[in-house]
């Protein structure tokens, strides 16, 4: 098995890595990333202000060091993580805003907490959820980490907020709320047991007691004639731990400066010879309350590792799916940039052809187009008003001028013919606008599906622009080729039509060369006109039904699909690399996502290899062979685990290593730049 030592300071290092990557709960912000801190096993501190919590730390560590007055002096998360060295070394400790500095002087300590606090929340009485990492290494501590949160309020005092209260038991559920954390619950002995916000904000969130330890103070402060052994032997609130007695030096040893180890003596003493506790002496004073909770963190580490395993790789394999999906950096030089942008104008294209030919939905609504609404349109013109008895008569008699037609009013036939076929200017130009807007609704679309596009607003809407441009003179010359059909019919009539129409006619009758003539001024004969006309431009109709949808395809659907960025390509190959850069500005908040994921898929990616760490210490194994990029054969990283100084960056890779019994593939490295 791993010994104590291993598997407390695994956690540690877990918890600073992730803090220096953004993630320590208490509300952090970054509510819709993985959390690891929560899934970390962790001892939390809670007690109302004046309940002697600072104190009970103090005796833990042997040390004073935490900064002290009235009101709020807690305002930020103190994670205390305690490391036991060999007897002989010198206590130090160490801050992890301050890596590279030793603090051999205590008051120094308490000093840098009191600054790094003001810091962050400046010197107000504000709090903040953003904890203060501090280490100390000892021969007198055991290996533990403990998070002293703000002291518990009923009301706010002058320069705090009215939510002050409240603010501070949102902040110290966000702890103990989770199901990892141990509550390290700290009440008065002079006060009732009833009235303690530790132990009512415990039985809030673990009415069992099976996650609370807890520890009376100010036990030599008590009235004479009274003790606290209902509440040290459970009678009074029982848990599933045993309640711990401790005695806190007084304000007097405060003031002369007396050294904890020799207060912790006079603790030991205290319960030795007293009635009341001299039973309970084995299990009461700070030194035994630190190895009480070292022991059973130990415990809960080990039970939850296999969890927290399997929790890590889960969450890498869904943040490197989301890096993946986010995309990867942006290069510098002006040759890659160039590269993507082209790429991503190909991938574009693609979905776009891929729109028209079927491949996804939106291209049969230009078939549409051709296969209901011009002929609709067709089909509604107004030629059955155009060709009223009245109006024929009236372009007839037009036509004829001063003298009339002898046999056949052929001007006032090409007349009526010529004037009806102006009427399919409108279905021909609205089939080219409604393919236009059918082909700008694509290009929408397209870049809307380009995965990789949604990462540049700018390229998007130049794109969309060059797009827009294009299309624009494809419908020109789409609109100007159906005219010019139109036209087309109009300056040429087919002659073999009304060359039929005398045989056309016979037939109507008895079939008799003899045949009286029509009266060429009675309504009948103006009637055979309108029929004659109405019959020719039904033909002409039938033609363009058939030749618009080629022009139209011709001109602006076969165009888009060859040559829409023609033009912007030829714009970009001119573009320096201030240019292509601006042209990919992503969009801030996307830049935010990739940074945030990449903070967390380091943290998980160290955590795994800690985790890794221990479990190689445990079997034995020698030490793994590293490969050519530094990393060990289990993803080891040099440095600090999971710290990522601000100039290195992240370089996508696909690089196989061998961790123990599993095989797993690291998605990238770390490189400086």
């Amino acid at each position: 098995m791993a010994t104590m030592e291993n598997v407390i300071v695994l956690v540690n290092r877990i918890q600073r890595a992730c803090t220096v990557l953004g993630d320590h709960g208490g509300g952090d912000g970054t509510a819709s990333l993985p959390t690891l801190w929560e899934a970390l096993p962790s001892v939390a501190v809670v007690g109302g202000q004046s309940s002697g919590k600072s104190s009970v730390l103090e005796s833990i560590v042997g040390r004073d060091f935490l900064p002290r007055g009235s009101g709020i002096v807690t305002r930020r998360p103190l994670v205390l993580q305690l490391h036991k060295t060999e007897d002989g070394v010198q206590e130090y400790a160490e801050f992890l805003h301050m890596p590279k500095r030793r603090f051999n002087d205590f008051a120094l300590v308490r000093k840098e907490i009191q600054d790094e606090t003001d810091r962050l929340t400046g010197k107000t009485k504000q709090i903040s959820p953003v904890p203060i990492h501090l280490s100390i290494y000892s021969p007198h501590v055991v290996n533990l980490t403990l998070i002293d949160l703000p002291g518990l309020t009923k009301v706010a005092v002058e320069g705090q907020p009215e939510s002050i209260v409240q603010d501070i038991e949102n902040m110290v559920r966000s702890y103990v709320d989770k199901p990892n954390c141990i509550i390290l619950a700290i009440s008065p002995a002079n006060q009732d047991i009833a009235t303690s916000d530790a132990i009512k904000l415990a039985r809030d969130v673990d009415p069992t007691g099976e996650r609370t330890f807890g520890v009376l103070t100010k036990l030599d402060l008590m009235d004479k004639g009274t003790n606290a052994l209902d509440v040290l032997e459970g009678r009074s609130y029982r848990l599933q731990h045993p309640w711990v007695g401790i005695v806190n030096r007084s304000q007097a040893d405060i003031n002369k400066n007396i050294d904890m180890i020799i207060a912790r003596r006079k603790e030991q003493e205290f319960f030795a010879s007293s009635p009341e506790y001299s039973h309970l002496s084995s299990r009461m004073g700070s030194e035994y309350l630190a190895k009480l909770l070292s022991q059973h963190l130990e415990a809960v580490i080990r039970a939850r590792i296999p969890s927290i395993t399997s929790l890590i790789n889960k969450t890498i394999d869904e943040l490197e799916s989301e890096m993946d999906h986010i995309g990867r950096p942006i290069a510098s030089d002006a040759g890659a940039q160039l590269y993507l942008v082209l790429e991503l104008c190909r991938a574009f294209e693609k979905i776009f052809r891929e729109h028209l030919d079927g491949g996804r939905p939106g291209g049969d609504r230009i078939y549409g187009v051709f296969d209901n609404q011009l002929p609709s349109a067709l089909r509604k013109l107004p030629f059955d008003r155009y060709l009223s008895l009245q109006n024929v008569k009236r372009v007839i008699s037009e036509a004829d001028g001063y003298q009339p037609h002898l046999i056949a009013p052929e001007q006032g036939y090409r007349r009526l013919i010529e004037s009806a076929l102006n009427y399919f200017r409108g279905p021909a130009e609205a089939s080219v606008d409604a393919v236009h807007y059918v082909l700008k609704e694509l290009v929408r679309k397209s870049i809307g599906e380009t995965q990789d596009l949604k990462r540049f607003p700018t390229l998007q809407a130049e794109l969309a622009a060059a797009c827009f441009h294009a299309l624009e003179r494809f419908r020109e010359d789409g609109r100007k080729t159906t005219v010019r059909l139109v036209d087309m019919e109009s300056a040429y009539l087919t002659v073999e039509f009304f060359r039929k129409l005398p045989q056309e006619v016979d037939k109507t009758g008895t079939g008799n060369p003899s045949t009286p003539p029509v009266d060429r001024y009675a309504d009948a004969h103006f009637r055979r006109i309108a029929s004659n006309v109405s019959s020719y431009i039904g033909m002409v109709s039938d033609t363009l039904k058939n030749t618009i949808p080629k022009a139209v395809v011709h001109c602006q659907v076969r165009e888009a699909k060859r040559s829409l960025l023609n033009y912007f390509y030829t714009q970009v190959g001119r573009k320096d690399a201030k240019q292509l850069a601006q042209l990919l500005d992503e969009d801030p908040a996307l830049m935010e996502r990739r940074q945030q994921c990449f903070k967390r898929l380091e943290l998980y990616k160290s955590a795994r290899d800690e985790i890794d760490a221990v479990s190689w210490s445990r079997t034995g194994n020698p030490e793994p062979v590293k490969d050519v990029q530094g990393k060990t054969a289990r993803g080891e990283k040099t440095g600090a685990p999971g710290f990522l100084p601000s100039d290195y960056t992240f370089v996508p890779a696909r690089i196989e290593s061998v961790s123990g019994r599993n095989k797993r593939k690291s998605r990238g490295t770390i490189v400086n730049l």
